[in-house]
């Protein structure tokens, strides 16, 4: 008996001690963790995507608080009743809601981030009663203010705020708060903001543009570029057909395709210019060669390989000049071979072509341009007029800022700073020369010789720009068909650049025309007008002064005459409108009374202009 006592006494303490461990825990968790270093754990921090914004200011993307619309399936008492209500605001078929809700047994995402007024409907059903089982939880979205503008620029992120395209994906880093950071501003990490360089204003300009001309003439895509000809900031970058970043799952993906970074094509005459100042540079012409256009270009070579380009018209004797005035292609094409390939080739390399301008887009074309040991007889002279090489819009843009800037290339910007919560500078873009590719006196040649192109004869004569000077080149490509192996004859890529003023670019323009269908296709009567056009609104927006301006000229003194003292004859004069101190003298007059009540202008007098005036009368006089 004793023994058993001695058990039960034993299994006794050992419970009690695994009670008082229990206890002890208990009390380590609820009551020593409680407080602060919970608080500090499981307090939960917002996360605020840093802002887009263009060079002025101007909020271009931003997040935002948004609703996703959930479902607890045992609580749904009529799934196709419910169904039908939420399609009808959430543009859904009913079938595939019924669908979703067949499939799923407990929580489930009906749709992510609705747009406000739709979260306003569904709520308001939800109050009603009429969505038992449905409810709204709050998100924190992206949104696009200014819809499709510039959405090829900024891109879009996905439902978890993650950038999928665009500026939104290579910044990504920068534009999420750092989530290890302990810094924070109440319970909030804030991203870093963005500044572009792109002016909304211009975007605007060049979209409207490029929308409608895309209906006008048929065609697959239109490309607008305008960049700063001095620094390299891209102020307009468009790209149509385009889309809205907030619905971008509803967008093609041929819509959602940024065409200047992305698309390659053969540039046709308008590449001109840079072989023109190519050979110039090489020594191999000067602005007095000459050579014979028949209406075509044909040599044959050692292999016995005859080539032969046409040319659009039978020209006589040419200088480089009147080869970019005409758009001669024979003219080119015989020019090109006073030239080696492997020269001609490194000089086109050095304005940027097959390679990359490097800006921070996913999915940046090189283009197109062979080694010189892959070049048939054909190549340098087809080159020369601006096919057999593929190129992209801003390598095209890039690339003429050397006849802005004496020569050199510059690299094109389309982040102007990065700008961190507190407001500090964490980056800036400036002015980036990259290489010398031309002598000055070369770059002011082709400026030039392209003035001559919008003049009389010339094949840009419908981009010029009332009380301003035009440098510009148009082209048009034919475009090469894989099926056939051949160039199309009903398929082309109209172009035309531009730069002004002529004597000292602010601006170069860039419009491509892919696959005009309409009753049009050269670049000088469809492209050239939509230049002309951008550039009359560039003008006015910029204050960029015409030879129409009336100049004053002032030495910015302004002399005032004396103004006469005011007298008192025989009637009283209207004095309202006079400055107080201008009547002070009256205070002088023996004849009459005067009386001064407020301060500054006379509002009413008492009495009236044209009273007799009398010996003893008293003048009052209210001011303000």
């Amino acid at each position: 008996m004793a023994g058993l006592n001695r058990r039960f006494a034993t299994l006794m303490l050992f419970f009690s001690l695994f009670v008082l461990l229990v206890i002890a825990q208990y009390f380590k968790l609820m009551v020593l963790q409680d407080g602060p270093q919970e608080s500090t754990q499981s307090r939960p921090v917002s996360v605020e995507r840093g802002p887009i914004l263009d060079r002025n200011g101007r909020i271009l993307a931003v997040q935002t608080r948004l609703y996703s619309v959930t479902a607890w399936i045992p609580h749904i008492e009529d799934k196709d009743q419910t169904a039908e209500r939420l399609a009808a605001v959430l543009n859904q078929s009913s079938r595939e809601l019924r669908r979703k809700f067949d499939a799923y047994s407990g929580f489930l995402y009906v749709e992510r981030k609705i747009s406000p007024s739709a979260s306003d409907k569904v709520q308001n059903m939800i109050d009603s009663g009429l969505l038992p089982g449905i409810s709204l939880e709050p998100e924190y979205g992206r949104n696009y203010p200014e819809q499709d503008l510039a959405a090829h620029v900024l891109g879009y992120v996905g439902t978890d705020n993650i950038g999928l395209d665009g500026i939104e994906l290579t910044y990504d880093g920068i534009l999420s708060p750092n989530t290890d950071s302990e810094e924070l501003v109440g319970s909030t990490r804030y991203g870093n903001q963005l500044f572009l360089t792109i002016d909304l204003n211009i975007q605007f300009m060049a979209e409207s543009i490029a929308e409608r001309a895309l209906e006008e003439h048929d065609a697959n895509a239109i490309m607008i570029l305008v960049m700063d000809a001095k620094n390299g900031d891209i102020l307009a970058m468009t790209s149509t057909p385009d889309f809205n970043p907030n619905t971008f799952q509803q967008a093609s993906r041929r819509s959602r395709q940024n065409l200047p970074i992305t698309y390659s094509y053969e540039p046709g005459s308008v590449f001109k210019i840079f072989s023109i100042a190519s050979l110039m540079e090489m020594g191999a012409i000067n602005a007095e060669s000459e050579f014979f256009c028949d209406g075509h270009y044909e040599r044959t070579f050692p292999s016995n390989e005859t080539v032969r380009i046409n040319c659009l018209g039978r020209h006589g004797l040419v200088t480089p000049q009147q080869i970019l005035q005409y758009s001669c292609n024979s003219g080119a094409a015989y020019a090109s071979d006073l030239v080696d390939k492997e020269g001609f080739y490194r000089q086109i390399r050095d304005f940027g072509f097959g390679g990359k301008t490097n800006l921070p887009f996913p999915g940046e074309t090189r283009g197109l341009l062979e080694e010189p040991e892959n070049w048939s007889g054909r190549t340098k002279p087809t080159i020369a007029i601006g096919q057999e090489i593929s190129v992209s819009a801003v390598q095209m843009a890039a690339a003429a800022t050397a006849f802005s800037n004496q020569g050199i290339v510059l690299q094109p910007h389309i982040v102007k700073k990065v700008v961190a919560p507190n407001g500090q500078v964490l980056q800036e873009s400036s002015r980036e020369p990259l290489r010398r590719v031309i002598r000055p006196e070369v770059a002011r040649a082709i400026l030039l010789m392209m003035e001559t192109v919008t003049g009389p004869g010339g094949t840009a004569q419908r981009a010029k720009i009332n009380g301003v000077r035009v440098s510009a080149k148009t082209g048009t490509a034919q475009k090469f068909d894989p099926q056939t192996g051949t160039y199309s004859n009903d398929a082309f890529v109209a172009s035309c650049m531009s730069l002004f003023p002529t004597e000292d670019p602010q601006l170069i323009t860039y419009v491509v025309i892919d696959t005009p269908k309409g009753d049009e296709y050269y670049g000088g009567r469809i492209a050239a007008p939509l230049m002309a056009e951008l550039g009359e609104q560039l003008v006015d927006y910029l204050g960029i002064p015409t030879s129409q301006d009336t100049v004053v000229q002032h030495p910015g003194i302004i002399k005032l005459k004396d103004l006469p003292p005011i007298s008192i004859g025989e009637e009283l004069p209207d004095l309202r409108g006079i400055a107080k101190r201008r009547l002070l003298p009256l205070l002088q007059q023996d004849n009459i009374e005067v009386h001064f009540r407020g301060e500054g202008w006379v509002s009413s007098q008492s009495p009236a202009p044209g009273t007799p005036v009398t010996d003893g009368m008293k003048l009052e006089l209210e001011f303000e």
